[in-house]
């Protein structure tokens, strides 16, 4: 049973995208869109400050890119900052990844943390990882974050929503070298060096209008802000008409286009992998709690399943147990094959004492560049060419 909270959400979801029908919609809608004229205004002013230099960012004297949209959610950002941090790793960068940890719970106890000479460190940041240990479970780092910190070795992942004092822990206590900002376009307080903007390609400007009537954070004119763009789901199709709108904004931004692929199945409880080849002609159920689950539903069914049973729930909610096993008894009723969910939802998921009839497995998506590997790799010289602090720190915080 859906929680009032939920129902909410998902209809709210549906005004939004215009699926929702009725007198009561319509006016929510009219609603909305007055709402989303003050909220593209003060969109203008905020930034107007900053470009002014009224409002001033923090520079830390560490290289610190940004990995943003200008939409809300959907556009593949996780992966892609996996791929980035992991690139520049191998590449000897002492990378930690700044992020905001959507929907993460606040500690019941605070952490600790001690300097080289045993002295606790305070004004924390929540560690979900130091690059060796995994200190948080997916409740209080969240679910993007602790995704990340399973599967970086030797990349910090710290959550906290004041992103200067994380980058100011990543730089004095974990010695990096290298900050990404994720989810860092909005983020003005904290100096970025190079700002990587991802655009979906199924929708490239969200339903066209600004937070709340649509799914806009900013106007398409700030893509003129990013140095690199990145087109993400691509689907290895070419993307000249996207590319030439994308110019009216930035003429001189590198631009990369890639896809998000399937790779592989793995069991949610056992670690259990299976080809992707396990899909054709099985019959599969499927739920997901992210922002464009239409897409991880086409990917399944490209890959030959026969999807029978799908549930959608709210991005980044936390599962219901009880619906949970409902939906478990449900597949094993119908002689579903698998469970499939993303692997953003399977770390909420909660290894039950006996495990469900059906196995559950997540789909592994790794990002794969298409056209722009030149730009990707001259964007990664870049980061890698500097070595030392080129501004002077702002640490008085």
């Amino acid at each position: 049973m859906k929680s009032r909270s939920q129902e909410l959400e998902e209809w709210g979801t549906a005004v939004i995208f215009g699926t929702a029908k009725g007198f009561r919609a319509s006016v929510m809608r009219m609603i909305l869109r007055v709402a989303s004229w003050g909220f593209r205004l003060g969109v203008l002013a905020r930034l107007k400050l900053f470009s002014s230099r009224l409002l001033r960012e923090r520079m830390l004297g560490t290289l610190v890119i940004s990995v943003g949209n200008i939409t809300v959610g959907g556009t593949g950002k996780t992966p892609v900052v996996e791929l980035l941090a992991k690139t520049l790793r191998d590449r000897g960068r002492r990378v930690s990844i700044l992020t905001r940890g959507y929907k993460s719970a606040d500690l019941e106890e605070p952490q600790h943390w001690s300097d080289a000479k045993g002295n606790p460190v305070d004004r924390l940041p929540k560690i979900a990882s130091d690059g060796k240990i995994r200190y948080l479970s997916p409740l209080y780092a969240g679910d993007e974050p602790f995704m990340l910190a399973k599967n970086l070795d030797d990349v910090a992942v710290l959550v906290d929503r004041d992103r200067v004092k994380s980058g100011i822990f990543a730089i004095e206590y974990l010695e990096s070298n290298t900050l990404i900002l994720d989810d860092g376009m909005q983020y003005l307080n904290l100096g970025h060096e190079i700002d990587i903007v991802l655009v979906d390609c199924d929708a490239p400007f969200g339903t066209g209008a600004m937070l709340p009537r649509g799914t806009m954070r900013e106007p398409k004119s700030s893509l003129n802000r990013a140095d690199y763009i990145i087109l993400t789901k691509s689907k290895g199709l070419p993307q000249d008409k996207l590319i030439k709108k994308i110019r009216k904004y930035n003429k001189v931004a590198d631009i990369i286009v890639c896809n998000h692929e399937p790779k592989y199945l793995e069991n949610v409880f056992t670690g259990e992998r299976l080809p992707l080849s396990a899909l054709q002609d099985a019959w599969v159920a499927c739920f997901s709690g992210i922002a464009r689950p239409e897409s991880f539903e086409r990917s399944l069914v490209a890959q030959g399943a026969h999807l029978d049973i799908k549930v959608r729930f709210p991005d980044h909610c936390w599962f219901d147990q009880q619906e949970l096993d409902e939906f478990y008894e449900r597949c094993a009723n119908r002689a579903m094959q698998m469970i499939v969910t993303t692997e953003k939802d399977a770390v909420r998921l909660v290894k039950p004492a006996t495990l469900p009839e059906v196995p559950i497995y997540f789909l592994r998506i790794e990002v794969n560049i298409h056209e722009g590997l030149d730009a990707w790799n001259r964007c990664i010289d870049r980061i890698c060419s500097l070595s030392h602090p080129h501004i002077r720190p702002e640490w008085d915080v």
